[in-house]
This record gives C-alpha cells, structure tokens and sequence, in this order.
C-alpha cells in the first residue's frame, strides 16, 4: 500500500498542485488522469476512480482510473437508481463507509470486475446543480475516511465539475463519451430576437484584428493613402447596405448604421489611425492600436449596452483590416436556408446577406441590445446570443434548431426533436395569424373589465413595432438609448427632433417617457463613472438632480416636443423620497417658465412616479399624492427586493417573477394606488407572460407595459378570462409561499380557459 501524506499542509500543497495541473491539462482526458493518479497518491488509497454519468441514457460510465485496469474505461458502467454509485449521485453529498455491506459490495464488484475492497468514500461531481458524475476512491482493508479525506475530495470534485461541464459545452468529449458525439446536445444562451429556425449551420469569418502585429511602414504617406481608401470603401459599402435595407427599417433603426459612418468620420479613429501610422507604425498595425484604445474605454463600463458599443468598434475595425488586406467576407455566400453562426455577428454582417437565404442567427458573443440583434429583430429573424463556450467548428454544415424565444440551441437533432419543433414554428405561425382579428379589439374581459396594453420601447427595432401594433400607447419610452448613441451630451434640438418623432408616431395616444435612467450601471462614455457597485450607485434622478443642466435640456426638449399634441407624459426613474421628487418637480415646473417666457405654448405633461426602489414602498401615499400616475418597474424591483443582480448570471435565476415577496409588494402598490385615485401600471419582463399578466390584472393593475410583440398573447388571454376568475387567481397566488407552486397555478389558470398554446415548456 502507497504510504499515507498525513500533514495539513501536505495535503493542501497537493490540493493546489492538482488543481493547477487539472487547469493546465490540454484536454479533458489529461484532466482526469490527473485526478485520479494525483488522488489515489494524497489519499493513500488502493484506487481512484471517475465516473462519468450521462443523463440522456441514465448511466454511469467509468472514465478513468488508477488502481485498477484501464479496459474499465468506458466498459463499466451502472445504471441509475441502485448500487453504490448511484446512492452517491442521487443523494448529491458524499458517501463514506468504512465497510461496505456485502450486498453492495457484491454488486460493486460484480460491475467493476475488480478485487474485494471494503471501504469506499464517493462524492458527486456537480456544476450549476447538475451532476456531471462520480469522484470516489477504495481501500481494500476497513477503513474510516476523516472529515479531511472527505472535504479534499469534494474540493476536487468541484474542480472536476467544471472541468466536464466546459469540456461539453465546447464539445471536447473525453474517451468515455465519445458515443454523445453524434446525440442531440443542447447549448444555452440568451434570447436575442425571437422565434425558431431550423436550419444548416453557416460559419461566418472575418479577419482577425489582433493578430495585426507592428512593422515600420516603408512610406508613411502611401500607408496613409491605403488607410483613407480602406476608409471610404467601407463608408460606401455602409451606405449601400442601408440603403438597400431601408424598407425593412425605422429610420431609427437606420441610425445604427450612420452611427458607423459617423464613427470613421471621427477623429478618435481615423485621425488616431493616421497619427500612428506617421509615428512609425503601418496601417493594419496603427488601426489595431486605435481600435483597441478606443473599445477598451467602453470594454470597461457596467452597462451592457456601452460594452455592447465595444463590439460595434471592434466590428468597424474589423472591416477596415478587410479593406486594407483586399479582402471581402463569406456571408454573402451563404446558402439558402442556413443558420449564420459566428463567434461575433455583426449588424453589417446581416445586411451583407441575400434576402431569403438565413433563417436564423446564432452569436456566440453578444446580447439582446447588440446592433445585431436589434437588427435580426427588425427583418424577423430568430436569434440566439452570447453562447458560452459554443464550439463554433461543430456547428458548421450540421443541422440546428436556434430557438430565440428561450435562447437555446440544438445541435443534429433527432427526428422527434426535430418534429416537436417544426410543429411549434407552425404553431406559432396558426396563433400568430388567428390573432391577428383581436387587432383592433380592447383587451376586455369577458365581464367587461378592460386593461390597458401598452408598448415599452427605446431600442430602435421597438419603435417601429410599437406604430404596427395595436396598443393604448408608449407605457415607457427609454430615452436614454439616444444619449447612448451619441459622443456626448444630445443638444435640445436634437432631443426635440427625437422626441418629436415619437410623439406624433402614437398620437393621440399617451407617450411615458421616463428622463433619463444613465449612471451607474448605464453610464455614458462621456460621463466617466467608476463605481464598485453600480446598480446601487449613481443612477437615474441620483445623477440628473446632480445635474440640472443635464436635466433641464431634456425637460426643455421634451416639452417643445409635446406642442399641439398633448400626449407626453414624464416619467421619473429609481425615485427613493420625498425630496428626490420634490425637486424634480421644481425643474420640470421651471422648464415650463423658461419656455414660456420665451414665447413657446408648451403645457405642462401630467408626472409619473417609477416604483423600483423598495424605500418607495414605504413611502408611497406621501409620494403618490405629488405625481399625476404611478409606474411599477419590476425588473429593479425584483433585483432590489430579492438581492439578486439581474446582471450576475451566477444569480439572476434567482429572479423570478413569481417570487412571493415581489407579489406581495405588488399587491401593496396597486391597494395604494386605488385608494389614492391614481392610474398604476406594470413595465417590465414579468407583464409579458401572459400567465403574468393575468395574475397583475387579477390584483387591479389597470394598465400593462409590454413588448409589442406580445400584445396579442397578452390580450387573447385577458379576453379568455372573467374578471372574477381573475380575482380568485390573484388570491390563490398571493396565499402561495413558493414560486414553483404560483407558475403551476398560472399554468392550470391557462390551460382550463383554453389558452394552452400561451404556456410552451421546453420540448
């Protein structure tokens, strides 16, 4: 027997050196070789042993060894539900026996075809709450594994869990699983616009920028020339692209792509790239420089808007690099119907392609407020972003299903996958078309209770949908999307200009702009912000009161807007007391005086108060009583209530829409708001559920702010349903005390009134 390594510290400079080993392994069979001939050394046991479980055929397969023979891999293997190593990964904890009962032990050997060992410790191998397998080691005498043994191997395990579960995603199999190579696997992203495609994979490529490296350029002045040619070539192929995309856009979508060319008009590029280059750099060397300077400014912001805007330089540079090395890009060669994936697509890149040919978009980077998606949503083309480690190469040529509604991928799915799928596009086609005649119809109740539907907007693509759909008005216009797109501070009459066109695109109806919600986590490029916790931070009314210059310019803007139409509604953000509000009502009334002593008619716009922040909560018939309507935010609410940032992916699952505590502070809003006489309405992601949004309708919200493209769900199922019925669901839900038990009550709501194709589990 290998001599025991007794020590603490041994035991924990052995811990360190394994896990740097299985960090530097090339690939995951290395890694598990590491585990376990480096285990079975520290814990002085007779063998090591991993297990791989594979859930799709409910097994675990041995992987690796050290102690016993290595034609075990792969070969022995147990099912779930009996026997030692099922027990460890059912029960999720660890296993220790010092003397296995004969029954199990029998069994054990029986399936390893290996020694009598008495005593055993197994642990699971577990990532995001999935087992991935078994870690265990055997000693053939009784012996009592200590609590030490037993937290050293867990910590292993953990090491290997991740070790497995990235070794999956990128589609690097150990030996055990190569038979998975050709199953059906699952890839997890975010929603970037939705619906469904099924389609062949088409891997989009484009020049490498870092690779660039530096070289003294032989003529400066020729380098310059072959940079400012590369310049205009890619100005003229941006305008050529809009333009033929013209018909499919807003003109605000439109203003994507003139935000490029603006961009090589700008001197932080062009006239940086040319600096360098006469400061002895070459031209793809001197753009590579300038592009990385200028994306690492916004690289280094909270937002994921800003850090979106990273990408769009980096994309800029991309085409620039094309240009300089005479070269083009294969999307346009893209055959008809395929799924375009590539590790970053780019808005350019959609309209470069044939019309009809790409019924889908994968991105492995990204998200759902990238200039690509905005544009896939706007030319209705399903997308799927920010794909972790997605093995781009496998997906190139193969048959996949992207389904941006729930941002998962399906990688060669078998004919019953692939049939549960198609049923659900043509589904979606029926339902989408039968609702269409519920168009120009309220969203009523069948005993007459009407609730309000109105659109959120403030993405491009948005904009344009809202004029399309049926709705009661704009519930919440983002208006800091524009002072986004900008290089500074948007003047008034460029506010004007914006707002203007907002305006009178709904006239008559009602147009809730909330003032602008930047800092913090949303900071603008040219307001440096450095704050360690940015959604508690220096945001919203915090950073416009701080600013009244800031602030004024845009009440000034909003309110010429508004002139001779009288649908503005001002709308303030992330309000926490009385004196936040109160000042900010003395600027709106004092842009009002300023535009009326220089002789504009302008009327002053009825005041909203955005619910977001839980300290309004306890404040609210004292605030209520100054605003004219109130707003609830659920998406901060939640985050803020629940203690879980929406933006932490390790935690934002956590934000369920249907956690009691937010119901609750729900209920205490709207009770609030009927009995001050005030107007309440819902924005956010939570109102466009339709399962949801009957649940609000039930507690007495009166008017729901929702994407435009889930108006006719949302009014299909608040016309399926009474008002009493309602009520009695409110009630239900809000006696639960879990969420899990509320979305079953939601489904069960759904499914009795016939509204069953509203509710879509994963197939």
């Amino acid at each position: 027997m290998i001599a025991r390594t007794a020590t603490h510290e041994h035991r924990l400079e052995a811990l360190t050196r394994i896990i740097h080993e299985v960090d530097v392994a090339p690939n995951l069979d290395a890694a598990l070789g590491v585990i376990v001939r480096r285990t079975r050394e520290v814990m002085a046991a007779d063998v090591c042993t991993v297990y791989f479980t594979v859930h799709e055929q409910r097994r675990h397969v041995v992987a690796a060894t050290d102690g016993l023979s290595s034609d075990l891999v792969g070969r022995v293997q147990t099912g779930f539900g009996s026997g030692l190593i099922a027990q460890v990964a059912g029960s999720s904890r660890p296993v220790n026996m010092a003397q296995v009962p004969e029954p199990l032990n029998q069994e054990f050997l029986a399936q390893a075809g290996a020694g009598d060992y008495r005593a055993f410790l197994g642990v699971p191998v577990i990532h995001k709450r999935r087992v991935q397998g078994v870690l265990l080691v055997r000693q053939r005498e009784a012996r009592r594994f200590d609590d030490a043994d037993e937290a050293f191997l867990t910590t292993l395990a953990a090491q290997l869990g991740s070790a497995i579960a990235y070794a999956r995603a990128n589609g690097e199999m150990c030996n055990v699983c190569r038979a998975e190579a050709d199953e059906p696997r699952r890839f997890d992203g975010s929603p970037g616009a939705p619906g469904i495609a099924i389609g062949k994979g088409f891997m989009s490529f484009t020049a490498d920028l870092q690779a660039v490296p530096d070289r003294t350029p032989e003529d400066p002045a020729e380098e310059e020339q072959r940079f400012r040619r590369a310049v205009s070539s890619v100005r003229a192929e941006i305008t050529q692209i809009a333009d033929e995309l013209n018909e499919a856009l807003s003109p605000a979508d439109r203003a994507l792509f003139d935000a490029y060319a603006l961009m090589l008009d700008s001197p932080e590029i062009v006239a940086s790239v040319i600096q360098r280059i006469h400061q002895g750099n070459w031209a793809p060397g001197a753009l590579r420089q300038t592009i990385d300077a200028h994306a690492e400014r916004f690289e280094r912001m909270g937002d994921a808007y800003l850090r979106e805007r990273a990408t769009d330089v980096r994309e800029l540079g991309t085409r620039l690099l094309l240009r300089l090395q005479g070269g083009g890009t294969s999307v346009e060669d893209c055959p008809p119907d395929s799924i375009l994936v590539g590790r970053r697509i780019s808005a350019i890149d959609l309209g470069l392609l044939r019309p009809g040919r790409v019924r889908g978009i994968i991105s492995a980077q990204g998200s759902a407020l990238s200039h690509a998606a905005i544009i896939a949503r706007a030319l209705g083309l399903p997308a799927v972003v920010g794909v972790a480690n997605l093995p781009l190469s496998a997906l190139d040529g193969q048959e996949i299903i992207a389904d941006g509604n729930t941002g998962q991928i399906y990688l060669r799915p078998d004919p019953a996958l692939r049939q549960a799928f198609s049923s659900l596009i043509e589904q979606e086609r029926e339902l989408s078309e039968s609702l269409s005649s519920l168009q120009n119809l309220p969203a009523k109740t069948p005993d007459g209770m009407e609730v309000a539907l109105y659109t959120n907007t403030g993405l491009a693509a948005e904009l344009s949908l809202a004029t399309a759909v049926d709705s009661a008005g704009i519930g919440l216009f983002r208006s800091e999307l524009p002072f986004m797109l900008y290089d500074r501070f948007p003047s008034e009459q460029e506010q004007v200009s914006l707002y203007r066109e907002v305006l009178e695109a709904v006239a008559p109806r009602p147009v809730n702009l909330r003032t602008l919600d930047a800092g913090g986590d949303k900071p603008l490029s040219y307001l440096t912000i450095d704050e360690p916790n940015p959604a508690l931070g220096w945001r919203g009314i915090r950073l416009t009161l701080d600013h009244p210059d800031i602030f004024l310019t845009q009440l000034r803007a909003a309110l010429r807007a508004d002139i001779g139409l009288g649908n503005l509604r001002l709308l303030l953000p992330m309000i926490s007391d009385s004196n936040d509000l109160e000042q900010a009502l003395v600027l709106i009334d004092q842009a009002q005086r300023q535009l009326l002593a220089e002789g504009l008619a302008v009327t002053r716009a009825p005041v909203g108060l955005m619910i977001e922040v839980p300290a309004a909560l306890f404040q609210l018939p004292q605030l209520a009583q100054q605003v004219d309507f109130l707003s609830v935010g659920t998406n901060d609410l939640a985050q803020y209530l629940l203690a879980a940032d929406r933006n932490n992916p390790k935690v934002s699952g956590r934000l369920d829409p249907c956690h009691p505590a937010l119901l609750h502070a729900l209920r205490h809003i709207v009770h609030t708001a009927i009995s001050m006489h005030k107007p309440v309405t819902v924005c956010g992601e939570m109102a466009n559920d339709p399962g949801c949004a009957l649940l609000l309708a039930g507690m007495g919200f009166q008017g729901l702010s929702i994407s435009a493209t889930a108006i006719p769900r949302v009014k299909w199922a608040i016309r399926s349903v009474s008002a009493a019925r309602l009520k009695t669901l409110a009630e239900q839900a809000l006696a639960c005390d879990r969420p899990e038990a509320i979305h079953r009550l939601l489904e069960q709501t759904l499914r009795e009134a016939g509204l069953e194709r509203l509710y879509r589990p994963p197939p």
